[in-house]
């Protein structure tokens, strides 16, 4: 089995031959979306999830034969696709998102062409989506990786306020160019609600906590046992252990993730493909790197896990992001160091807790980093 380590391209793993745990039949129903936004921890298979939808809306139907997508879908039209992908800029250096922006809008504007009346990046853009639009015949389709990161880089700083206007104008294009609009997705870790970066345009559906896609980025138990059976008896005979005691040694390591009130266990992907292709059980997610922001903003803080987990919460407490190091909740959730562990119906209130034994560690990790300046 080959493993697609660090591969978050959906053509390099079917071409390369690479696992795949089929989410095609997710992917075809969020299509069927219009603007939408999907928050999920780093790490979690978003960009995969981007560069699925744009294979998708490319109309490239090889890279999906023998998947769910192939039964659902008979069309295949192609769609202009219009990505941007925040992941690579250095978004603490002034100047930097613009210059971004204008790298992807002047881009664009080769393939649609350009207009001298218009002279702003969002009116540009603006302008790109309807001609792109105009000339194939079909709405355009923009999808946007790490929309957060040019605010995360940032928060606390000068730039802040700065980056923030320019996303704002930028993601204002979405309103006044609905009508050339087919389908719009923005993924990140976090919800910056309070900053109102997407108050320049109709609010996007919010999907972080519809049950519909708790499964559409990370492993259900289902899919593990099915897609990796084989591999979980290789890596049990190998570490001496039963299989029935691999599985829960893997479950204890890497599972317990839930994003909706469904409480569908969700394992994280990078940890266990990592714990696959290396047979062996290691902290992978948090050696992966730690969130710089995180770091910054809990320095010299003390944080009470115990007293966070112990009360439960309407959603809003943990779903809108707030920067504050005195109140982390929201942080610690959004990033993926709490999940939702149970859920009261009647009163709607969830209760938060560590997902497993990684992830524990792991808080352990960034807490010891966090308070470095203070020993």
């Amino acid at each position: 089995m080959r493993y697609p380590i660090s591969i978050q391209t959906f053509a390099t793993i079917r071409k390369g031959n690479y696992v795949y745990v089929d989410k095609t039949d997710l992917v075809y129903r969020l299509a069927q979306e219009h603007v939408c936004f999907l928050s999920r921890p780093r790490r979690f298979g978003k960009s995969l999830l981007i560069s699925t939808l744009d294979s998708y809306f490319s109309g490239r139907r090889e890279l999906f034969r023998g998947l769910k997508m192939e039964a659902l879908e008979d069309k295949w039209d192609v769609y202009p696709v219009f990505r941007i992908d925040f992941a690579k800029g250095r978004f603490d250096l002034a100047g930097e998102l613009e210059k971004v922006l204008e790298e992807y809008v002047s881009s664009w504007e080769t393939i649609y062409g350009k207009s001298d009346i218009y002279t702003t990046l969002s009116s540009r853009f603006q302008y790109v989506l309807e001609q792109a639009a105009a000339r194939t015949g079909h709405q355009a389709v923009i999808l946007i990786d790490e929309y957060d990161k040019p605010l995360l880089d940032v928060l606390e700083e000068d730039l802040e306020n700065v980056n923030r206007s320019i996303l704002k104008d930028f993601y204002g294009t979405f309103k006044a160019a609905d009508v050339s609009l087919r389908f719009v997705l923005l993924t990140g870790v976090t919800k910056f609600s309070q900053i109102t970066v997407f108050s320049g345009f109709n609010q996007p559906n919010y999907i972080s906590m519809d049950s519909r896609y708790d499964a559409i980025c990370g492993i259900t138990e289902d899919e593990l046992y099915s897609v990796f059976g084989e591999v979980i008896s290789e890596m049990a005979s190998k570490l001496n252990y039963t299989v029935e005691t691999m599985k829960a040694e893997l479950k204890k390591q890497y599972d317990g993730y839930h994003f909706s009130n469904a409480l569908l266990d969700v394992y994280n992907p990078f940890s266990i493909i990592n714990a696959f292709n290396k047979m062996d059980i290691d902290n992978y997610w948090y050696k992966s790197g730690t969130p710089t922001y995180l770091v910054k903003l809990l320095e010299g803080h003390h944080v009470n896990m115990q007293k966070l987990t112990s009360r439960p919460y309407e959603s809003q407490y943990f779903v809108d992001y707030r920067a504050d190091a005195d109140n982390p909740l929201a942080m610690l959730y959004q990033s993926g160091y709490l999940t939702i562990k149970g859920y009261d119906r009647h009163y709607r209130e969830y209760t938060l807790d560590y997902p497993n034994v990684e992830v524990r560690k792991g808080f352990v990790a960034l807490m010891a980093e966090a308070n470095k300046c203070c020993s």
